[in-house]
This record gives C-alpha cells, sequence and structure tokens, in this order.
C-alpha cells in the first residue's frame, strides 16, 4: 500500500551514569577515585534510501527508541557508547515536529542525514572530582536525559515529469505506454487512488521519471476529493504533462479548472511549464469536433499535441516535447539551508517558579529540570553539587524571594526535595 504520511514517536538514547568507585588493591594502599564514564546514548537519524518510495514500512512500527549508553565502571572504565538509530526513508520526505508544525528537515538526495534526536552524554564519573582537598569524592553523575519527539513525515515523490489532468482523462494509461509501470487502469471515477510513478527512456543512455499524479477536481485545493492528498506530489516535478479528455463537454474549461487548482494550492505550481495534450483523438466523437477544439486552445495561445495513449497515438511525441522542456529547466536545487540549526528556543539556564497547594513549590527550566535527572541524590557530594547549581542559576535566591519556609517542598522534574535554609 502506498503510505505517504504518518506520525511517528522517535527517542534517543539516555547516558550511561558515572560510577561512584574507588581503587582497592593488595599493596596500594592509596588507591583513590576511579570510576569511569557513561557512555554516550545513541542518536536518532534518518537517512534518505534510494530503493525506498514510500512510507509504508511505518505503519506496522511507529514508535523508535535508540538504545541507552552503558555505565562507567571502575578502573576508570568508560561504559560503551550506543550506536546511532538509522531510520531510512525515500527521497523527498518533508519532516516535521507534529507538536509545533515546525519543519525539521527537507530530504532529498540519497545517502543524505538528518538529525532529529541526540542521545544524551555520558555522566562523569568520581575520578574527575577529586582535589587536594577532597581526595576521596563520593559523587558522580548520571547519564544525560534522552530527547523525544513526535514527528509527523510526508512523502513528496520526486519526478522529473508529472502527469496532471481530471479523472479518466488518460493520464494512468500515458504512463503504463510510456513507462514499465502497471498502475490500475479504469473508466470509473478516481481509478487511481495514488501517484505512481514509471521511468521512461529517451535512448541507451537516457532516462525520465514521470509520475501518474491522481485526478484533480474542483475544489482539490481545499480537500476535495483526492486532490488535496497528493497535489503536494507535483510539487516536486519541473515539468508536467496536462492531460485533457477530448470527451469532455468543454476541454477548454477542463483546462482553466485544473490551472486554477495548482495555483490555489501553491502559486508555483501553476508556473511550471506544461505539455498539453488532448486525448483520446481516436475516439469519433473526439473526430467530429477536434478542429473546433484545437482553434480554443490557439485562440487561448496554448500549444496543444493531439493524441490517444490507448492508441499510441502521438504518444512518444509527449515524452521528447517534455523532455525537451526539461532540458531547458534549470536543475532543482535542494539548498543545506532547509535542514534545522539546533538553536535552542529559549536560555536553556532560565526557569520559572510557581506556587501550588499548600507549602510546596515547582521549579521548571531545562538546565535545572536536566541537572536533577543527572544528580546521584544517595551521595551527599552529588547532593552539595546540586544545591551549588542552584545558587549559581539563582534558583536558591528566586525561591527566598518568593517567600519560601524551611521544610516547604520544592519539586523539580520528578524529585520531590525539602527546603533547608
Amino acid at each position: 500500500m502506498f503510505i505517504d504520511q504518518v506520525n511517528i514517536h522517535v527517542k534517543s538514547g539516555k547516558g550511561g551514569d558515572g560510577m561512584v568507585h574507588f581503587r582497592r588493591e593488595k599493596f596500594v594502599p592509596l588507591g583513590g577515585p576511579d570510576g569511569g564514564d557513561g557512555g554516550k546514548g545513541g542518536d536518532v537519524i534518518f537517512e534518505v534510501k534510494a530503493t525506498l518510495n514510500t512510507l509504508s514500512a511505518f505503519r506496522q512500527n511507529e514508535k523508535f527508541s535508540a538504545d541507552p549508553g552503558k555505565n562507567g565502571g571502575g578502573s576508570q572504565m568508560t561504559g560503551r557508547g550506543a550506536d546511532d538509530l538509522i531510520i531510512s526513508v525515500p527521497p523527498g520526505t518533508v519532516i516535521f515536529d507534529a507538536e509545533t508544525g515546525d519543519l525539521l528537515g527537507d530530504l532529498t538526495a540519497p545517502g543524505q542525514r538528518l538529525t532529529v534526536c541526540k542521545g544524551g552524554r555520558g555522566g562523569k564519573g568520581n575520578q574527575h572530582y577529586a582535589t587536594s582537598r577532597n581526595q576521596a569524592p563520593r559523587m558522580a553523575e548520571r547519564g544525560e536525559p534522552h530527547e523525544e519527539k513526535l514527528l509527523r513525515l510526508e512523502l513528496k515523490l520526486i519526478a522529473d515529469i508529472g502527469i496532471i489532468g481530471l479523472p479518466n482523462a488518460g493520464k494512468s494509461t500515458l504512463l503504463s505506454v510510456l513507462t514499465n509501470a502497471k498502475p490500475k487502469i479504469g473508466d470509473y471515477p478516481f481509478t487511481t487512488l495514488e501517484p505512481n510513478l514509471g521511468v521512461a527512456n529517451i535512448d541507451d543512455d537516457t532516462t525520465v521519471v514521470l509520475a501518474d499524479i491522481p485526478g484533480l477536481i474542483e475544489g482539490a485545493h481545499e480537500g476535495a476529493g483526492l486532490g488535496h492528498d497528493f497535489l503536494r506530489h507535483i510539487q516536486r516535478t519541473r515539468v508536467l504533462i496536462h492531460m485533457i479528455d477530448g470527451l469532455s463537454e468543454d476541454p477548454l474549461a477542463d483546462f482553466s479548472q485544473i490551472n486554477s487548482e495548482l495555483s490555489l494550492f501553491d502559486t508555483r505550481l501553476g508556473k511550471k511549464p506544461q505539455i498539453v495534450v488532448l486525448n483520446k483523438i481516436d475516439q469519433p466523437d473526439v473526430q467530429e469536433r477536434l478542429k473546433e477544439v484545437t482553434a480554443s486552445f490557439k485562440k487561448k495561445k496554448v500549444a496543444l499535441i493531439t493524441a490517444s495513449a490507448m492508441a499510441r497515438t502521438n504518444t512518444r511525441d509527449i515524452l521528447i516535447s517534455a523532455y525537451k522542456l526539461l532540458q531547458e529547466m534549470p536543475a532543482e536545487e535542494f539548498k543545506e539551508e532547509t535542514l534545522p540549526v539546533y538553536k535552542p528556543d529559549v536560555d536553556p539556564n532560565q526557569f520559572e517558579i510557581a506556587r501550588e497547594e499548600g507549602n510546596q513549590w515547582r521549579v521548571t527550566g531545562v538546565a535545572i529540570e536536566r541537572a536533577a535527572k543527572m544528580t546521584y541524590w544517595e551521595h551527599d557530594g552529588s547532593v552539595r553539587r546540586f544545591q551549588k547549581l542552584m545558587i549559581k542559576l539563582g534558583v536558591d535566591k528566586a525561591l527566598n524571594k518568593a517567600g519560601i519556609s524551611e521544610g516547604d517542598t520544592v519539586f523539580v522534574g520528578d524529585f520531590e526535595l525539602e527546603w533547608q535554609d
């Protein structure tokens, strides 16, 4: 099944915990601290895989988690870092933060990568906290917490040429004639329920990729019919083959309607070069009014190719004309600037204090909550280090100013602390 939009949950790996450990060996009376550092947690990375053309793999698996880093050991042994989690996606995948709507990346080139969640760094072992005044530190760091995000993945097919038109205009038939694709073909509305890709040979050394886009109807840009789901696939194409049903009551009106829908969805779509094809000229009814129809297009200064996809009349001319137009177009450039630059929206050292029920207070902030998660609360040295950080960030001063009293409860993330002056 063709899937071109999914929501998934991703989570990086937590950093491994640093260790509190002292060297104890026979005949070594002053071993000292030798607790090792924790290993780094795995990143979550998206990578473009050229052989994929759908997001269907995410239908069965919507949650992805990288492994955490290993904890540090004695004898200054650093825990093993976790492998990064590589998630393969097809070319043309656009990644959004599902909660904020922010664009995180636009992946188009095979092998291109995007890191969406960074693994936590490993916590420091007690070997790092030894000083001349504290030669036996009973303190270490827990690993940095993981990152997690809810993402929305959208696929925009990357094709050189897109085939557009109303339902039953003959788009799928033309694709099957020009390429090795085998789309479903029928004489009822919306035969094509998903985009189809095919590769056409121009000569022995040259090929182009064509995409058959499901039929567009009036109001497609607002979601009518199937158009809203698939209009975005046309954004990736550089040249359009616009198929007109010769049996239509008013082919010129159909042509205008589709172009209006393109422009209303994205103004750039209305400016894409088009090869306009009047299809089904093998039908007697079309032959009877062929001169009249071609004259109406000529009056609007629209160049028209008459063809029959079913009878394979002039189909090669359509392909060659589209290819020549393609050669005149500049290659589409997907700049690296579309990839995200990881900059925090706010200062991580900022915090907020809120009074809750009774004598309870809650402190929220990126740095202070991360520090709480990385603290060994069972070790006095680690607790004192956290208290110094509260003073450094100004949390201590802010709580006193807010009116906190001794014995009050302070919540920092998931941790509950008792306030002491």
